[in-house]
């Protein structure tokens, strides 16, 4: 297969080399001159993963014709905010006939889409819904990139659609299961983000090993409500999604989200934080979507509004945890 990557940032860069190393043509398109050049010269990314050889069949370029020509498969892997500007562009390429995987995480301020949605809304003139799907799970590309163990989900709407992602992608080191509910997947996905903020700043203020466990445990109970109350399904936050990527995003190293809280708590101001990364932590945007989303369905998410009064209305995280730990008292789980 032909295999159109949009955008060469790590996570586009790290898949482009399980897809090249399964034998398919991949052509990844970068925003930047200077990635196009680094991977076209010296085979280097030389913004992300720099320190990762690619297979010197993988193409880039910044101009989408011949990225996108003949493509079987199109993949995005941008910034979530500009998810629709450049499914737009994209849309006018396409023939109807592409497989198209969203691998962003985040839900779009204003209209409080998944990415998924964004995609069918864009593309809906070209592309049937069914053969759109999104690949999420615990998967750092620093880690994809070096071919250590990872195990991902894909869902789409379609079995046959999922099936074909699953075996595009699935390699000794790069396992991938089936999911069928995508509404669950995406917004596991995208909020465990704000959960790893929150550890961050946990970690930062030097709260301890509880904090950040209690952080996790609750966490997914406020992603579990949301989803649940979309329609999700309730095994889908037990899954690869849900526990599994929440957990690796809020403990590790390579996490951007956790990042960006460990300095908020350490006292730094978010826009200093994010002028300094060449990445971009998809929570910060994802906590107004998410914090305005929970208030207009009215329901209750601690965290997601202790976060997002941090990071824009000037909390202090200390303040924060304090307002989180001194609430009403609760039962533990609500019973749906």
């Amino acid at each position: 297969m032909k295999i159109a990557i949009i955008g060469a940032g790590s996570w586009g860069t790290a898949l482009s080399i399980v897809l090249a190393k399964s034998g398919h043509e991949t052509v990844l398109w970068a925003r930047e001159k200077a990635v196009v050049e680094g991977i076209q010269s010296t085979h280097i990314n030389p913004n992300y993963l720099n320190d990762v050889n690619l297979p010197d069949t993988i193409l880039c370029s910044n101009d989408f014709e011949p990225v996108l020509s003949g493509a079987d498969v199109v993949i995005f892997a941008t910034p979530s905010h500009v998810m629709r500007q450049l499914a737009t562009v994209v849309s006018g390429y396409l023939t109807g006939n592409e497989i198209i995987i969203s691998l962003v995480k985040g839900i779009e301020n204003g209209t409080y889409f998944t990415m998924s949605q964004v995609l069918t809304e864009v593309l809906g003139h070209k592309i049937n819904s069914d053969k759109i799907a999104v690949l999420y799970g615990p998967s750092h590309a620093e880690e994809v990139a070096k071919e250590l163990p990872t195990t991902v989900v894909v869902a789409s709407p379609s079995q046959n659609t999922a099936s074909t992602v699953q075996s595009l992608f699935q390699t000794p080191m790069f396992r991938v299961y089936i999911n069928k509910d995508v509404k669950g997947v995406e917004i596991a996905g995208s909020i465990k983000n704000i959960m790893a903020i929150a550890a961050g700043i946990a970690d930062g203020c030097d709260f301890g090993d509880n904090a950040i466990a209690a952080l996790i445990t609750r966490g997914l109970q406020e992603i579990r409500r949301l989803g649940m109350r979309l329609g999700a399904s309730q095994d889908t936050f037990q899954g690869l999604a849900g526990v599994g990527d929440l957990v690796v995003t809020c403990t590790s190293k390579h996490s951007r989200n956790r990042y960006v809280g460990y300095h908020i708590g350490k006292g730094e101001k978010l826009d200093d934080i994010i002028s300094r990364m060449n990445m971009v932590a998809e929570g910060v945007k994802t906590t107004k979507s998410v914090y305005n989303w929970a208030k207009k369905l009215n329901i209750e998410m601690p965290i997601t509004e202790s976060v997002y009064h941090v990071l824009f209305e000037g909390l202090s995280p200390k303040d924060g945890v304090y307002k989180l730990m001194t609430r009403e008292q609760k039962e533990e789980i609500t019973f749906y």
